[in-house]
């Protein structure tokens, strides 16, 4: 390792860390020509295949100014956008591979976009799959709002269901109201009394 200010082709390790949770190691070094120390950092190198066919050194940072762009006018703290890079990168490491496609990172970035902000994941699929319509984006809000119907339905067959609703007054649900008739029928005309034979007739006309 050259040194940044004599240029020097060797330098002295003295001190070694880990960084990235163990992802890269952080060197402090010393050059024996001027005396001046630096850091390095020595990480595995990812390269990205674009579709041109140019391939690039794979940045966490590229990730992170491309989702801030979606994420304009949005309450997204920068620290929220920093665990999502850093969940992106933890996914394509993952794959073991020494090079991955573009559209490979795109993936790895619209599950946790859409989990931290729904509008802002419509902003990023909206140019990552190259929506050309209006029925795309459509499309892209019934499979979001299909989503969140299957979620509440594992809620309710986990056991939890809607609230019971409460008493709605006299003669509502759950009330202890007078008994209202059915439909079609009619209340039973009162009987008469009995009158005494010889009682309540008219008076013959004189």
């Amino acid at each position: 390792m050259n040194c940044p200010y004599c240029k020097r082709s060797d330098s002295r390790v003295i001190d070694s860390r880990t960084a990235d949770d163990g992802a890269a190691i952080r060197r402090r070094r010393s050059c024996p020509e001027c005396g001046r120390r630096f850091t390095t950092q020595e990480t595995v190198i990812l390269m990205v295949g674009k579709r041109s066919g140019v391939t690039e050194p794979f940045t966490r940072d590229k990730i992170t100014s491309g989702v801030r762009r979606a994420c304009q006018g949005r309450p997204v703290s920068e620290d929220q956008l920093a665990i999502l890079a850093q969940r992106a990168e933890d996914t394509i490491r993952a794959r073991g591979c020494a090079e991955v496609p573009s559209h490979e990172v795109g993936l790895a970035i619209l599950g946790p976009l859409r989990e931290l902000d729904e509008v802002a994941y419509l902003r990023f699929a909206s140019v990552y799959r190259g929506f050309e319509s209006l029925a795309d984006f459509e499309n892209e809000i019934a499979t979001l709002r299909s989503g969140h119907e299957d979620g509440w339905r594992d809620r309710y067959e986990d056991g939890e269901r809607p609230a019971e609703p409460g008493p709605a007054g006299p003669g509502g649900p759950g009330s202890a109201g007078p008994e209202m008739p059915a439909a079609g029928q009619q209340n039973a005309p009162a009987r008469p009394e009995t009158v005494p034979a010889g009682q309540g007739q008219r008076a013959p006309a004189r």
